[in-house]
């Protein structure tokens, strides 16, 4: 049973911890990339910055173990850091690779939110056609009137 379908309880087919999970990994690597886009750093680091998007508390061995794989598929490089006294932690850099990775991640996300933004507008106008008034003021993208993302052009 796929996440979005109903048991015949009209639950949803997965625990509630599952599916927070299943999309924390999903979303975990393009922003470790761009989290490395910015500069080289350390494991903790990154985990720190995860903050920014979202991502406030996650196990650190997902953290970890993402990044082994993104080193293992050449998104990512590391070396041995040497600013700390105790034992060396591995600092983490974005590769060639991981650069277009996460251009390409950047271009889905920019289509997805397009679709998702056209879903809510269509929700947004109800059934028949009277727009359905959003919580906080907000239009059907969810934005305040003129609020743009970064990276995003305003028009």
């Amino acid at each position: 049973m796929g996440p979005g379908r109903m048991n015949q309880g009209g639950k949803r087919g997965c625990r509630p911890g599952r599916r927070r999970r299943r999309r924390v990994m999903g979303f975990l690597v393009p922003c470790l990339l761009v989290l490395l886009h910015r500069e080289k750093a350390h494991g903790y680091s990154l985990m720190s910055g995860l903050g920014e998007f979202g991502v406030a508390r996650v196990d650190p061995s997902l953290v970890y173990r993402a990044l082994r794989e993104m080193e293992a598929a050449g998104l990512v490089d590391s070396e041995p850091g040497t600013e700390s006294l105790g034992p060396q932690r591995k600092v983490y850099r974005i590769t060639t690779s991981g650069e277009a990775h996460l251009a390409e991640w950047m271009e889905d996300l920019r289509r997805t939110r397009q679709e998702i933004d056209a879903l809510l507008a269509a929700y947004a106008l109800g059934s028949g056609g009277e727009r359905v008034r959003e919580p906080g003021g907000r239009g059907p993208s969810g934005r305040a009137a003129g609020e743009s993302f970064p990276g995003e052009e305003t028009q």
